[in-house]
């Protein structure tokens, strides 16, 4: 089987795991954002670390707008067309084009309010939502509008799915999950429920750069595929069988993207991966809990695939 044809059999669950998928992501210079140096940078990271799906960076970040200042501000949210989103489309055409055949190819998306975050901060669209839910929900639905084109537009190009991204559920965020339920969640699964009925895999990414979570459940009911987020919950660290369960669906991840992956010698990471492997529920795929460091050894990450692809035959 090449790649593409190992992770669609993976999603069998009539089939027992006989083959451990692995990716790890992280982002590439400044210079490989955009255009064939794009395209090239993610070919020889994909053939180089031998990932088994291709997942294209999204840089194409909303532009910070300082006039956005008050709740009411987020009526006047620019809606941003195709010919925004244009150069991060044609890294996106150029990668389906040249790795489609031999792998997935999936599309990083970031949530509605991770891109308000962008618009302002992170600290002043979670004020505005406390402040005035009510108001900021016309900028999010502008948001939602305008990334709905951006969702129709890889899938037309062919894509294979998306790797969402969604943020709002923090521990530090909202005194309580109404704020969370009414300003964040709904706009968060207009674009998933999109991606579920077009796309063939999907990875739902709860993501928790900002801070921990206390509590997952909100998260449990949003699509995909497979579920990937930081085990760390609160004062309690979840196996990855125990998230499985809590998702009803495979998980990816095992490996904290700052630890031994990013700073330790080729023998920390076996020993590392090792360990992950032994304890992984029987679906599986091994990752990071999220972006590893830019500066992270592809060595390692290369390593760190290998161990996974002969797991099973090493056990066997």
């Amino acid at each position: 089987m090449n790649k593409r044809e190992a992770v669609l059999s993976f999603l069998d669950q009539s089939k027992p795991q006989e083959y451990i998928p692995a990716a790890f992501f992280l982002h590439f210079d400044p210079i490989c954002h955009q255009g064939p140096a794009a395209v090239e940078k993610h070919l020889e990271y994909f053939h180089y670390t031998g990932m088994d799906f291709l997942k294209i960076q999204y840089e194409q970040g909303f532009p910070h707008l300082p006039q956005i200042q008050s709740p009411q501000d987020w009526a006047k949210m620019p809606f941003y067309k195709k010919d925004f989103y244009q150069p991060q489309l044609d890294v996106v055409a150029g990668l389906v084009k040249a790795a489609k055949a031999e792998a997935l190819v999936l599309v990083t998306l970031y949530s509605p309010f991770m891109c308000a975050g962008h618009t302002t901060s992170d600290a002043l669209i979670s004020a505005h939502i406390r402040e005035d839910p009510e108001a900021v929900k016309k900028g999010m639905q502008i948001i939602t509008d305008s990334l709905m084109g951006f969702v129709k537009e890889c899938v037309r190009l062919g894509v294979d799915g998306f790797y969402h991204s969604t943020q709002g559920g923090e521990a530090h965020r909202f005194q309580d999950q109404a704020s969370f339920q009414e300003c964040v969640k709904p706009y968060d699964l207009i674009l998933m429920k999109e991606i579920r009925q077009t796309s063939l895999f999907n990875i739902l990414h709860v993501c928790d750069y900002q801070d921990s979570y206390d509590d997952l459940s909100p998260f449990l009911d949003y699509p995909g595929q497979v579920v990937n987020c930081n085990p760390q919950v609160g004062n309690r660290k979840l196996s990855g069988a125990e998230i499985s369960r809590m998702f009803r669906r495979p998980f990816m991840g095992g490996l904290e993207r700052k630890g031994i992956l990013a700073t330790g010698s080729p023998e920390a990471v076996r020993r590392e991966v090792e360990v992950v492997l032994k304890e992984a529920p029987d679906k599986f795929i091994l990752g990071a809990d999220c972006t590893v460091p830019s500066e992270t050894s592809w060595d390692n990450l290369k390593l760190a695939i290998d161990i996974a692809h002969k797991w099973k035959t090493k056990q066997g």
